[in-house]
């Protein structure tokens, strides 16, 4: 993989997945990180119609890598399936077994009063990290605990919300008059502008020449393409660690650090089938399986594309690509957690199927979806 940074000239247009016309809905949301598709689709503009794959998109203050907070947090203390905490003083109560286990907080009295008093004070205490620096990721994944020190953001570097949100409105004045339109007159938009030293992080299969630009995003707003090899050593030095404690045989935690698109076909009668999305992958099973629990949050709706190659006879060209609006799906949050007995890996990671045809979900892992760190679980 190479590895670079994109940094914006301008603002960005990132709008969510929500449908949007000045008629119906006046006012366009953002999203941000924008997600696969879309750096898919502004790095097409620069290579052209060939296959690459990606990795992220992260993001990167200065030459540090950053990730997304994990979830399975209450403040900075870590929890755990009940069925993992043995000395928890509701260890008997009950559930139900065909659903994801009950969390609880890993901690003993005294964790929890030296808790309670850092949280009183906030005033003079500073805000949580909603990004960890690679330093502070690859502690979580050498440990498996963070402190409540690894939380605080540095001043200055906007490491709690390194993004600010801009609010600009759009009128359509009727002609020869000082009024709106009725019609499609006005609309707002919400706009991504990143704090100084920030910048997006991917990592690419292909090489590019740069500096370069690329339009990302709505209105046609360019980034600036930068190599970044320091980024690509940080993140190899933790796909190591997560690939070593992936071979561990015991408890482990699935980190997820880009949005996770699980989806599945099911056929409810025979003459209706349906893709379903789960915040989990489907091939992992909560009863005779290794998957015990998950900490997550609201789901990430997506709007893609299908990209498929057809003939094109009045054409000398042999096909043509042709690239339609796809289903919208619902991804998992990036910092989500997933806790399991022993590591399972993804039906997705699998390029091929057993019967040697093409496995086509993996499609979102060559788009950068699912990507996941995992952890071993060392316990209290």
């Amino acid at each position: 993989m190479h590895w670079y940074k994109l940094t914006p000239l301008d603002i960005l247009m990132l709008r969510d997945a929500k449908p949007f016309s000045p008629q119906e809905r006046a006012w366009a949301g953002s999203v941000f990180p924008p997600n696969g598709h879309t750096i898919a689709g502004a790095l097409r503009g620069l290579l052209g119609d060939i296959k690459f794959d990606i990795t992220g998109p992260f993001l990167s203050y200065e030459n540090t890598l950053y990730l997304p907070r994990p979830l399975g947090f209450a403040g900075s203390i870590d929890l755990v399936p009940l069925v993992w905490a043995k000395e928890s003083y509701i260890n008997n109560a009950l559930w139900d077994k065909t659903q994801p286990c009950p969390l609880v907080k890993s901690y003993n009295s005294k964790d929890e009063e030296e808790e309670e008093n850092y949280n009183s004070g906030k005033e003079q205490s500073p805000e949580f990290r909603q990004y960890l620096p690679y330093d502070i990721v690859k502690k979580y994944l050498n440990n498996g605990k963070l402190d409540k020190l690894d939380w605080q953001a540095i001043e200055g570097r906007h490491e709690d919300k390194p993004y600010t949100i801009e609010t600009r409105s759009h009128n359509s004045i009727e002609p020869g008059t000082k009024q709106v339109k009725d019609a499609d007159g006005y609309f707002v938009e919400n706009a991504i502008r990143l704090y100084q030293g920030w910048s997006l992080t991917i990592g690419i299969s292909k090489e590019i020449e740069t500096p370069a630009t690329i339009r990302l995003g709505g209105e046609g707003h360019r980034v600036i393409v930068e190599s970044c090899p320091e980024l690509g050593e940080q993140w190899q030095e933790l796909q190591q660690l997560s690939d070593d404690n992936f071979q561990h045989d015991g408890k482990a935690i699935a980190y997820l650090v880009t949005p996770g698109v699980f989806e599945r076909p099911h056929k409810y009668n025979p003459e209706q089938r349906a893709n379903l999305c789960r915040p989990y992958p489907w091939e992992w099973k909560i009863k005779d399986g290794n998957f015990v629990s998950m900490s997550t949050d609201k789901a990430v709706p997506i709007s893609c594309r299908i990209r498929e190659k057809e003939d094109n006879t009045k054409s000398t060209t042999k096909s043509i690509t042709k690239s339609i609006p796809a289903p919208q799906v619902f991804a998992a949050p990036p910092g989500s957690l997933y806790y399991l007995n022993k590591p399972q890996g993804l039906f997705q990671n699998n390029e091929l199927l057993a019967n040697g045809e093409k496995n086509r979900v993996n499609n979102w892992r060559q788009l950068g979806y699912s990507e996941m760190l995992w952890i071993k679980y060392q316990g209290n």
